[in-house]
């Protein structure tokens, strides 16, 4: 990657920030006016990444999750320094994402996204849940990446539709994070730090195995 890794690091706060913004907004609004639904809400995820990845990916790989940064360095695709600047960047950038709705709408609403394992599923149920998820969708990015770009026509489109897919099904069971992060920021800004040990475990070993199969298959 040419860009500087400041202004990569910039650009990976500021998507990650949006991400939540608008992804958890989205499950603050939904609760206090029940106009989205969780059919809307999984939509709304799919396409804040959708935008993102077309905004930012050409700058920083539109990652957005420790967990896609992750397992990019493990197979190769990242030195190890960006991973050490990514990785904060996005966790900052998703703490001050539910900061930015705490400061509107208060904790009272959805607890301003944050996750928690539901369904009465146990937490080893939830972090397999995370796990499968974000191999899954590990699997997808690797295929429509470059490097550790996320910056094809179809990038976009592929991702923000798996995400939204993933959404529909793990949504009631998880709130399919898939995204230590997303998990991580609004954990802290509520005080909600229920299973938050599920939400960074599980989506990291998911996007390593989700990565290895990808590779298994076709070796790039």
């Amino acid at each position: 990657m040419q860009t500087p890794l400041p202004t990569r690091c910039l650009s990976e706060f500021l998507g990650t920030f949006f991400l939540v913004v608008i992804g958890c907004g989205a499950i603050a609004v939904d609760v206090r006016t029940l106009a989205l639904t969780h059919v809307g809400v999984a939509i709304v995820w799919g396409l804040i990444v959708l935008t993102m990845i077309y905004a930012i990916g050409s700058v920083s790989g539109a990652h957005m999750n420790p967990a896609v940064t992750i397992a990019f360095a493990c197979f190769r695709k990242l030195p190890v320094k960006d991973v050490i600047g990514y990785v904060p960047a996005q966790c900052l950038g998703a703490l001050a994402g539910a900061l930015a709705i705490r400061s509107v709408l208060g904790l009272d609403d959805g607890l301003l996204g944050a996750t928690t394992v539901k369904a009465g599923l146990s937490p080893l149920a939830g972090m397999a849940v995370e796990a499968m998820m974000t191999a899954i969708l590990m699997f997808v990015v690797m295929g429509v990446s470059t490097g550790a770009k996320e910056e094809s026509i179809t990038a976009g489109i592929a991702v923000g539709a798996t995400i939204a897919m993933e959404a529909f099904v793990a949504g009631p069971l998880t709130a399919a994070s898939m995204n230590p992060a997303r998990s991580i920021g609004p954990a802290l800004a509520s005080g909600h730090l229920t299973d938050l040990w599920v939400y960074i475990v599980g989506p990291i070993l998911g996007a390593i195995v989700g990565g290895l199969l990808r590779i298994a298959i076709h070796k790039k």
